[in-house]
């Protein structure tokens, strides 16, 4: 099981949302590229980068900042937000990021979407960011009113090659992993999963930890790690004694 730190981008700084509202916003760091650094030398194997103002706007807002992060760590990068053309896909892997994670246009835009998944076999995931059962899109402010079990199986068949899983209403509270969410994810689908959004201590991950026999990829963790109710050298070490 990856564990994979957060970096979220707003306004060129490093900071994370409470249930992704765009106001409700902390500021950890200035510096979002000496922060990957960081993430890298404690022993992070990925990082996980998120452009939040692309998310809102639409476009790649932060584009040179996560080019400049591909550039200085040794280690792969996963990218969502604000990914909904092909310009934009072909920019970002071009600059060095391993994966995308594509959220609006994989439900709005199926055709683009599977054109690309065959494009870049193993390259495009889907976030599926749920609140109450049903998915949200364009940076969480719309109900798209689906669900995830009317929509995953399409996009499974069309190539996506993992789903990261984020229940809206637990993401920056540090209020534990929504566990029979997640597990009902892992039964409908054959891909690997990866969740986001309530991770707040070691206890979080040893709960999570038993489900990665059973498709979950990783975990990702971002406010737990800025305020220290998570250390990420002693987590990944405990994951690395028990895999």
């Amino acid at each position: 099981m990856i564990l994979f730190p957060a970096i979220d981008i707003k306004n060129g700084q490093c900071v994370r949302l409470r249930q992704g509202l765009e106001n409700e916003v902390t500021v950890f760091s200035s510096d979002p590229t000496a922060m990957a650094e960081h993430w890298a030398r404690l022993g992070a194997s990925w990082l996980h980068l998120v452009d939040l103002d692309g998310a809102f706007s639409g476009e790649p807002v932060n584009y040179h900042l996560i080019a400049s992060i591909c550039d200085a760590v040794n280690i792969p990068v996963q990218l969502g937000g604000g990914i909904r053309d092909r310009g934009t896909v072909k920019a970002y892997f071009k600059a060095g990021v391993h994966r995308l994670i594509i959220g609006t246009m994989a439900l709005e835009d199926r055709e683009l979407f599977k054109e690309l998944c065959r494009e870049f076999p193993d390259k495009i995931g889907v976030s599926l960011d749920a609140r109450d059962g049903r998915l949200r899109s364009r940076g969480w402010v719309e109900d798209t009113g689906i669900t995830v079990d009317q929509v995953l199986p399409e996009l499974e068949s069309m190539g996506a090659a993992f789903f990261v899983y984020t229940d809206i209403s637990r993401d920056g509270m540090q209020s534990g992993v929504n566990i029979s969410a997640l597990e009902h994810v892992l039964e409908i689908t054959n891909k690997p999963v990866i969740a986001a959004g309530g991770i707040s201590t070691l206890e979080d991950i040893q709960e999570i930890f038993p489900l990665s026999r059973k498709g979950l990829h990783g975990v990702i963790t971002g406010r737990a790690i800025y305020s220290g109710s998570l250390d990420l050298k002693t987590a990944l070490r405990w994951i690395a004694d028990n895999s």
